[in-house]
């Protein structure tokens, strides 16, 4: 699990076809290699643009995941390219501080970037996304973008806007978004229950 706080900015450095997967070679900040020896970094958990992969190889810096085919179908680690720059979140250990929202790294979908207002050092960013993602958020709701847990300011039928503070702008990749852009979001695993309970309690109702 993931709390949609990202720790540091990775680098990828290869991309690799393997079969219809693709293996990603990452360059990760040196705090990322504090208190564990590179065999007990395999198998762990990291959240690539909100996506969670696991550490298949870890040289120094260098650490390897790899992404199937619905990793690839359902986010945007298909179209990265070497160079590009990625958020990065490690699993919440079980004593951490637990300061954004429930995040799981399981995308739902992929939105698009349409509108940037900046506002002094601030600046708004309305998505567009599918119909069926729009309605599993609520205004002060809370979703996942590129891994980074937002507030929801306004919610339409196809689309969400949120406010950015110079901090999240400074240090995620929303800063470098520009308008048309891909994005990764995850819709709250909250809102996702709510969801399939009433529409199994309409469905007894109706048989009823």
């Amino acid at each position: 699990m993931f709390t949609g706080l990202v720790e540091a900015l990775g680098t990828v450095r290869s991309l690799t076809e393997e079969g219809d997967a693709k293996r990603l070679v990452v360059e990760v900040p040196t705090e990322f290699l504090e208190g564990a020896s590179p065999s007990k970094r395999l198998g762990d958990s990291v959240a690539i643009n909100g996506c969670c992969l696991t550490v298949v190889a870890a040289d120094g810096v260098l650490w390897s995941f790899q992404a199937g085919h619905e990793t690839l179908a359902k986010t945007n680690l298909g179209r990265l390219n070497v160079g590009n720059v990625v958020n990065l979140e490690r699993a919440m250990p079980a004593d951490g501080r637990f300061g954004g929202h429930i995040v799981q790294g399981h995308v739902d979908g992929v939105g698009r970037v349409t509108a940037i207002d900046s506002r002094s050092e601030f600046a708004d960013y309305t998505f567009e996304v599918p119909a069926a993602l729009a309605a599993q958020m609520v205004e002060k709701g809370s979703v996942a973008v590129d891994g980074i847990s937002l507030t929801l300011m306004r919610v339409t039928a196809t689309s969400f806007q949120v406010m950015l503070i110079p901090h999240t702008l400074a240090v995620t990749t929303l800063g470098r978004r520009q308008v048309g852009d891909e994005v990764n979001i995850e819709t709250d695993v909250l809102a996702k229950y709510v969801a399939k309970l009433l529409a199994r309690a309409a469905s007894a109702e109706s048989v009823k």
